[in-house]
Parts: C-alpha cells; structure tokens; sequence
C-alpha cells in the first residue's frame, strides 16, 4: 500500500510540474535531493555500523546477558509466559538496547531475532500472544537516551546544536512507552468473544 501512495505521490509531483511549466525545477530539485540523499545514506552508515559493532561486541562480551538477568523482573511483568532462560529475554533485551541508543536501523534485525523467539515461545501459532504485542508496543514506542540517528541526521543538517532536542525526545519516548505498555496490559485483560 506504500508503495501505491510513493508512486501516487511522484506522478502527481510530476503532472503538477508539467501543467504549471516547472519541470525544470522539478528536475532539478530531483538531482539535488539525489546527491544529498547519498550523502545521508553514507553518513548513517557509518554511524549504524559503529553502533551495530558495538552491540556485537556487547552480545559477545556477555552485555546482553548480564543486561537479560538486570531487566529480569521487568520482563517477567511485561512478558509473563516467557521460561526465564529462554533465549527470547536475551533476544529482547539486544533489541531494547539497539532502541535505547536510538539505533532504529539497527535495532530491526534484532527486534526481528526477538519476536521470531517470541513465536518460538507462542509454538508458532498465527495468533500473535501478549508478550509478541507487548514487544511490538515497546519496539514502536521506544525509549531512546541517545536518539543517535536523529543526532546523526542534525548534524548532517547543519544543526548548530544537534543535542538540543534530547530532553525532548526523552519525555516523548517515555510517555508513548508507559502508556503503551499501560495500555498494552488493560487490553490484555479483556476476553473477547
């Protein structure tokens, strides 16, 4: 269905350029954003292979376990049908992380390793359980305390302070994960018929 609205978008761009005569604009506004958006590309990725580097080094360096057995109690109230040595906490926990240093990018492949264990746990039934939504409610409303892409992104904009919106991302990050999970556990209890 994206792909439906992008292709929408770019031949209503296209038509509107033809009728009003700007199509010379229009093709150069295409050029330019084409040699900014490698430029950004280049920039982000050098950025997410340091931190994904760094959260293989802490997978292997027992980070994520030690970070598993932290976050323990937490996790058995918000994922309660995960076994405690399941390999699911150790998979949730690196996907938390990836968000926490605000490494969306990043944070994908992990977050997509955990809800396959989640499904493990869930013996691959189609019907998503409390604990696979659950992670998909922190996945999408993620805490970060260092939005990296986003500073990232700043920078490269010629942000003159790149870290000024750091508070602000910290009280919307919390408040959309708090009332999602409180959310996520009022629906929980709900039986429907």
């Amino acid at each position: 269905m994206l792909n439906v609205i992008w292709i929408i978008m770019i031949f209503a761009g296209v038509a509107t350029s033809l009728l009003t005569g700007r199509t010379k604009e229009v093709s150069e506004a295409i050029l330019e954003s084409c040699v900014s958006s490698v430029e950004l590309v280049i920039t982000m990725l050098g950025a997410m292979c340091l931190w994904t580097g760094i959260m293989e080094v802490a997978r292997k360096g027992g980070l994520v376990d030690s970070l598993a057995r932290l976050l323990k109690r937490i996790f058995k109230y918000l994922f309660p049908g995960i076994p405690d040595e399941h390999p699911a906490n150790g998979a949730i926990a690196m996907s938390i992380s990836a968000d926490l240093l605000g490494l969306g990018n990043a944070a994908t492949p992990l977050g997509i390793m955990a809800m396959k264990e989640l499904s493990n746990v869930n013996h691959n039934s189609p019907v998503a359980s409390n604990a696979m939504v659950m992670f998909g409610v922190l996945n999408a409303a993620c805490i970060q305390i260092i939005p990296a892409t986003v500073l990232t992104i700043r920078q490269q904009a010629g942000s003159l302070n790149a870290t000024s919106v750091m508070p602000c991302i910290w009280i919307a990050s919390f408040v959309s994960a708090v009332s999602g999970v409180i959310l996520a556990k009022v629906m929980e209890k709900r039986v429907y018929i």
